[in-house]
């Protein structure tokens, strides 16, 4: 436990602390101690914390965006069975891969990578060391990890649009025709992967805290999720350049905007796509989804969608191999 109390050191205590305690004492370490990986015992903690922090961020999201999808939809569906898979990406995502992923991944990269530097006589990098008036100034520093993770996450997402492999994964998301605020975590899980190793590779380079960087994360994709929402909301002229809007987000789920072809790539911030002129502000709500994408990644179950990412991936590796 003083490797965590180590780690909170660096960050405001929060009240979830108690039952982050509780939940590690009858459940974590238990199950720990049965399947003999009690060297993770010091870990738990933070794992089992950033594990109630995601729990919270969904109910949270529950709570801000089903009145709005059900007080002004863009969308009715008599049938929504597809939109039940997407709840369960997102608990798998936020209880179950994000704590591992972006706390005890992150750690434990962290610690080598400084353990590496300081044998070596370099000091491990921090953002406070590159832009020194951060110094002393914890929320600047946490807004300013914040843009910065939502920068390179427009290029991520570019990126997964422009290359055809890359694409065959990312296209489980875009395949959702009933999409709503749930719609968010619904991805491959090898994209998933590449997404917090990517992410991750970030914050090691501008040196965010390990209890700090899970944290961001929830932070950004709770408002991701919301721009995700079924409701016809717009933020206006001004608030629409300011913070993705479940309008602006929608135009890049559209049709018509699949694969390369998209606009609209910023998660949080419009900034980035008006910076690199990828903006679309039109006012339409369109329907979504790929219609390249196979039947089974639409409005399959959750081990069909997964799967059938792979034939996508296999025919974008054929058509990239020189002909002989």
């Amino acid at each position: 436990m003083n490797l965590v109390v180590q780690i909170l050191s660096h960050f405001p205590v929060h009240p979830f602390n108690d039952l982050a305690g509780w939940i590690e004492q009858v459940a974590v370490l238990p199950v720990l101690y049965r399947l003999d990986l009690m060297q993770w015992s010091e870990l738990s903690f933070g794992w089992t914390l950033v594990a109630v922090y995601g729990v919270t961020q969904m109910i949270l999201a529950y709570a801000v965006c089903v009145p709005l999808e059900r007080r002004y939809p863009i969308e009715r569906w008599e049938e929504r069975k597809h939109v039940l898979v997407d709840v369960l990406y997102t608990f798998l995502a936020r209880v179950g891969v994000l704590p591992i992923m972006t706390f005890v991944v992150f750690y434990a990269a962290q610690v080598q990578l400084n353990g590496f530097l300081a044998d070596r006589g370099y000091v491990p990098p921090m953002l406070e060391t590159m832009i020194p008036p951060l110094f002393g100034h914890p929320l600047i520093t946490f807004t300013f990890y914040a843009l910065i993770l939502d920068f390179t996450d427009y290029w991520r997402h570019r990126l997964s649009h422009r290359f055809s492999l890359w694409y065959a994964l990312h296209a489980v998301h875009h395949a959702q025709r009933q999409m709503t605020f749930w719609s968010d975590d619904r991805n491959h899980i090898i994209d998933e992967i590449i997404s917090f190793l990517w992410f991750m590779a970030v914050g090691l380079l501008i040196g965010i805290p390990p209890l700090q960087f899970p944290l961001l994360l929830l932070m950004l994709r709770f408002v991701e999720s919301f721009s995700h929402a079924n409701a016809r909301i717009s933020f206006g002229w001004l608030g629409e350049r300011l913070l993705v809007s479940p309008r602006f987000h929608r135009a890049h789920h559209g049709i018509r905007a699949a694969g390369e072809r998209s606009f609209n790539y910023g998660a949080v911030f419009p900034f980035w796509d008006m910076m690199f002129r990828t903006a679309d502000f039109s006012t339409e709500f369109p329907r979504t989804g790929d219609h390249t994408a196979p039947e089974a990644m639409a409005t399959g179950n959750y081990f069909a969608q997964q799967w059938s990412a792979i034939p996508l991936l296999a025919r974008a590796l054929r058509s990239q191999r020189p002909s002989v």
